[in-house]
């Protein structure tokens, strides 16, 4: 028999929903607008400057950062919409709003950055087999001004970093970025030096498996985000154990965790207490650790008796 079932919606949640008491590693205020305009200029403007400068040299390694950096110009402008989206309020026909547009942002641009990064080794290893020559001081000269611009995006994103994979994603690929102008700059310089043009295809080809490997680790929690999956951080033990042990509850059941975008978790479980609370401070509480303790903002926790014929129909399919 179901008594008491409480929501908890965290901040910029539903109008008439109480602002969270405290704030997880999941929740994040702020999404980055002012760097993702700059990024989006600041890197369309060298990707011209790129293409030009690669086309003159005859460089692989400039023409495919100039690749490189185009999907990343995208990623920045899907990655932007997404946040733009997630910040609209729910609406009764979309009651969580668009917060997981941020998640297929993070997806798509992490697909991008593995697809860019798969044709530049391929492209890498066919030059390998037919050396051109590379004028290396114009590929040292262009690439050193990319390391700039790829360090000025990525500082203007690391503070979201860690608290929402859709930024993560883009500052990846722009901290990508910066190691791959520093590697071309460098295989410039020995261009220069030594005369070896076959240089520039190899630091194309090593870098790109370097940042394939990278962007395959956020393809993967991307998809897991997508997915429905628990997560990055969460053990669904803990959680469960956290709920075992409040006073009066016997048992917890329909556990279940996933995402609601890059930024917000949700819960809901069933808790049986033979005795149920008498307010709902018990459950404001228990929001409340939630919270602190897993970055868990949006939860609906439904406190039963425990006397009923069998509980919910589909306890069976319990997935934590």
């Amino acid at each position: 028999m179901s008594l008491l079932h409480a929501h908890d919606h965290g901040r910029d949640h539903a109008p008439g929903s109480e602002p969270a008491q405290g704030h997880g590693p999941a929740h994040s205020h702020g999404h980055g607008g002012s760097a993702f305009a700059w990024g989006i200029g600041l890197n369309a403007i060298y990707i011209v400057v790129e293409l030009g400068a690669g086309w003159y040299a005859d460089s692989l390694a400039l023409l495919s950062d100039a690749l490189h950096n185009l999907s990343d110009v995208v990623a920045l402008g899907v990655a932007w919409f997404a946040a733009t989206l997630a910040r609209r309020k729910p609406s009764a026909h979309r009651t969580y709003g668009f917060t997981r547009a941020t998640i297929l942002s993070a997806l798509f641009s992490s697909a991008l950055l593995c697809a860019a990064m798969g044709v530049i080794a391929w492209e890498s290893l066919h030059r390998l087999l037919d050396p051109r020559p590379v004028d290396g001081g114009v590929v040292a000269l262009v690439a050193a001004f990319g390391v700039l611009i790829n360090t000025a995006t990525a500082l203007f994103l690391a503070k979201e970093r860690e608290r929402d994979l859709n930024i993560r994603s883009v500052w990846l690929n722009m901290m990508a970025d910066a190691g791959l102008s520093a590697l071309v700059a460098l295989a410039g310089v020995a261009i220069a030096l030594t005369g070896w043009h076959s240089i520039d295809a190899a630091a194309s080809f090593v870098l790109a498996l370097a940042i394939l490997v990278l962007a395959a680790s956020v393809l993967r929690d991307a998809l897991n985000l997508a997915t429905d999956a628990v997560p990055r951080g969460i053990d669904p033990a803990e959680v469960r154990e956290l709920l075992t042990a409040q006073p009066g509850v016997r048992e917890v059941h329909d556990l279940h965790i996933w995402p609601l975008g890059t930024t917000h978790i949700a819960l809901t479980a069933h808790l049986v207490m033979p005795e149920p609370p008498a307010s709902d401070t018990f459950l404001r509480e228990l929001n409340a650790e939630l919270l602190m303790r897993f970055g868990i903002d949006h939860t609906a926790i439904q406190v039963e008796r425990g006397d009923g014929p069998g509980g919910c129909p589909d306890a069976a399919a319990d997935r934590i």
